[in-house]
């Protein structure tokens, strides 16, 4: 009887329970909602810890007793684009199977991303944050760790926190390189921008990885090749205009992403330039229409980016990993019928091929 008085009196805790089966409240938490990724042998530790305690593991009650709200906020600038939408289904997928909940902002313009930091909208009501390739200001930054919580980073950069991303300067010397070795010497390049506001840091990065890609390769650009446009079909199309309207064209083409890549393909074809006979074209990205339109592209693993971030915060939250760690995520060259010889370099391996008469 006295033993039943005690647990009345000062019902057990997550924490104690967490301390007694020797991990952390959360794998507590997972292991008695039945959630993946949790061993059998410390489930069934924890299980029985639960019991001698008499711990309720009711949601409400461990909600309380833990001080965790069990979601995660996520902060994007456009969620309408590919790239920030398929990075966030691999972060709900991970965060799902933990049993978390996702709570998403996005920006979408200079106005969002003002009442976003006016409002702090996430204050007390996220265990943790993932930012996606927002480029915060020191105000900005210094507003989010306020939070108090683990952040992780999605491109951009780290904020001295957790970061995951790709190597942007391998990836793009990848598409130069392939460009050089198929004969390419004039090399242009389309970027979009996006409207003001959210800004995001990668068109810029690719644009100076290309320029010392370039330089590196010992191939020729010139400033009227580097053109930029409003982010969209419209904005690339409207740019690979002002590209071709140079006072001499480059016989290749990469674009900062898959998307302006598509714009591009357009207007060549709309111009009547046959791609890649009259015009080699990279993309980046790989997005899932690239297949259908014979892209060749960078590829990078965007859902699995999203992942990794879930799974690099979950981990902090349990106290495992490093707070300050840099994961870089491998990319791939996807080679299809968007890139070819330059005409002049076709002929001349046509005559060298060709028998003596």
């Amino acid at each position: 009887m006295a033993r039943r008085l005690r647990r009345q009196a000062a019902p057990a805790t997550i924490f104690d329970v967490a301390d007694q089966a020797g991990v952390s409240a959360s794998t507590v938490s997972r292991s008695l909602r039945g959630m993946p990724n949790v061993a059998s042998s410390t489930r069934e530790r924890v299980e029985r810890v639960a019991d001698e305690l008499g711990y309720d593991a009711s949601p409400a009650a461990s909600g309380l007793a833990s001080g965790r709200t069990t979601t995660i906020g996520v902060v994007v600038p456009f969620l309408s684009r590919w790239y920030f939408m398929r990075v966030v289904d691999g972060v709900e997928q991970v965060l799902r199977g933990a049993g978390y909940d996702l709570l998403l902002t996005n920006l979408g313009d200079a106005a969002g991303r003002t009442r976003f930091f006016q409002r702090q909208p996430f204050n007390r009501k996220v265990d943790g944050l993932i930012l996606v390739d927002v480029a915060l200001q020191p105000d900005e930054q210094a507003q989010m760790q306020a939070l108090g919580v683990p952040i992780t980073v999605v491109a951009g950069a780290a904020l001295g926190v957790a970061s995951v991303g790709i190597d942007e300067t391998q990836s793009v010397r990848m598409a130069v390189q392939h460009l050089a070795h198929l004969g390419h010497e004039q090399i242009g390049m389309i970027r979009a921008e996006a409207e003001p506001g959210p800004g995001f840091e990668v068109p810029d990065q690719r644009r100076a990885s290309f320029l010392s890609a370039v330089a590196e390769a010992g191939l020729e650009t010139e400033p009227e090749w580097i053109v930029t446009g409003e982010w969209g079909l419209d904005g690339a199309a409207v740019a690979t205009q002002n590209l071709l309207a140079a006072r001499r064209m480059p016989t290749a083409i990469f674009a900062g992403s898959d998307e302006t890549a598509f714009g591009a393909l357009r207007t060549l074809r709309l111009a009547g330039l046959e791609v890649p006979r009259h015009m080699s074209v990279v993309g980046f990205d790989d997005h899932d229409m690239a297949g259908v339109v014979n892209l060749t592209t960078i590829a990078q693993p965007v859902a699995r980016i999203g992942a990794a971030a879930a799974t690099m915060l979950l981990d902090a939250l349990d106290g495992r990993g490093d707070p300050f760690a840099r994961v870089v995520v491998p990319t791939r060259l996807v080679v299809r019928g968007s890139t070819a010889p330059p005409i002049r370099r076709r002929r001349q391996v046509l005559r060298s091929a060709a028998p003596a008469r």
